[in-house]
């Protein structure tokens, strides 16, 4: 069931219609649909922002457990689809790369920081934490790799927001949880960091650190004022990270990580799939040059820099180590 609380940004020159701004209610998305509202309405746009709550937001337990994809995302398109919203602001990375009949992505905004933080009660990177010392998350990529450095950690499932899980973590409940560095530069919250981990260690979720703004493919209006915050490069490089994570039909909980980003005129694509506890891997890295700076072609090429990775880890076993991961 929705609920939903607008609030309406009302001083706009661009047009008498009023933007519906579809969002999730925690802290940290009641943030990025405010920031997106700004901009818009510093080009003159009129916005209402809709709070709904999700199936992720409600339903306890692992994520895995409350169902496969879309636990928050699919009320938000639901709403899109039945026009009680204009467009939702999502976590690129809750997105499913499974294409909804009706809605597209359509923009991607300047891209975030991209990497994974340690927040520990005693100040501890990773390598410095005590032998079998408790970490909090969520999410069976960063599990993966944790486990790949650290076989010794206890690994834990965590939930809720990021006031939540650092409340739970100054309770003593874990010596340590990993969140993305994005969301707490987001929120202030960057004295909460204790170790900024490195790519070499841990590889980013798909997305990680971008929102993606999604609307109905018809709505040629909302398409072309949603092109005002579009960044073309970070659109290219988390469009090589989705299709390489379509293509290998993992979907957003398995234990795959993807950094795409541009090296000069070049843009190079490093992902990584692991078993459940880290003992296994497959690494690949590929990169393409860019031919032209028109964002279609761009976006085409990227998409066949995903596949091409796609295909490089299913020869190496990637898929098997997903379905092991997922207890298929």
């Amino acid at each position: 069931m929705l609920w939903k609380v607008i609030t309406t940004m009302n001083d706009g020159q661009a047009g008498s219609k009023i933007l519906r701004l579809g969002t999730r209610s925690s802290q940290l998305a009641t943030w990025q649909s405010n920031w997106v509202a700004a901009q818009l309405r510093e080009h003159g746009y009129d916005v209402a922002i809709i709070q709904i709550s999700t199936s992720g937001d409600v339903l306890d337990g692992p994520i895995g457990a409350i169902g496969l994809q879309g636990v928050f995302t699919k009320e938000i398109q639901r709403s899109l689809l039945a026009k009680e919203i204009d467009f939702a602001v999502h976590s690129l990375k809750d997105l499913p790369t499974d294409d909804v009949e009706g809605l597209c992505l359509s923009c991607v905004p300047r891209r975030e920081t991209i990497g994974d933080v340690l927040v520990s009660s005693a100040g501890c990177s990773l390598h410095d934490l005590p032998l079998n010392a408790c970490i909090g998350t969520g999410s069976m990529r960063r599990a993966a790799q944790i486990l790949s450095q650290r076989p010794d950690i206890n690994v834990r499932d965590i939930r809720g927001n990021v006031d939540t899980r650092l409340r739970k973590l100054d309770e003593g409940q874990y010596d340590a949880i990993v969140l993305a560095e994005a969301g707490l530069k987001r929120l202030e919250l960057f004295d909460r960091i204790s170790h900024i981990i490195p790519t070499e260690i841990m590889i980013p979720a798909v997305g990680q650190g971008a929102l993606g703004i999604e609307c109905r493919c018809d709505d040629s209006h909302v398409r072309s004022v949603l092109d005002l915050l579009c960044d073309d490069r970070s659109f290219v490089a988390v469009t090589a990270e989705r299709t390489m994570l379509q293509a290998l039909r993992a979907g957003c909980l398995a234990p795959v990580a993807a950094w795409g980003r541009f090296e000069n005129n070049a843009l190079v694509l490093t992902a990584v799939v692991l078993s459940g506890d880290g003992t296994e891997r497959c690494d690949v890295e590929q990169r393409c040059e860019l031919l032209t700076e028109e964002l279609d072609s761009q976006l085409s090429q990227a998409a066949s820099l995903g596949r091409n990775v796609a295909e490089e880890l299913s020869g190496l076993g990637a898929e098997e180590m997903i379905a092991q991961a997922r207890g298929v």
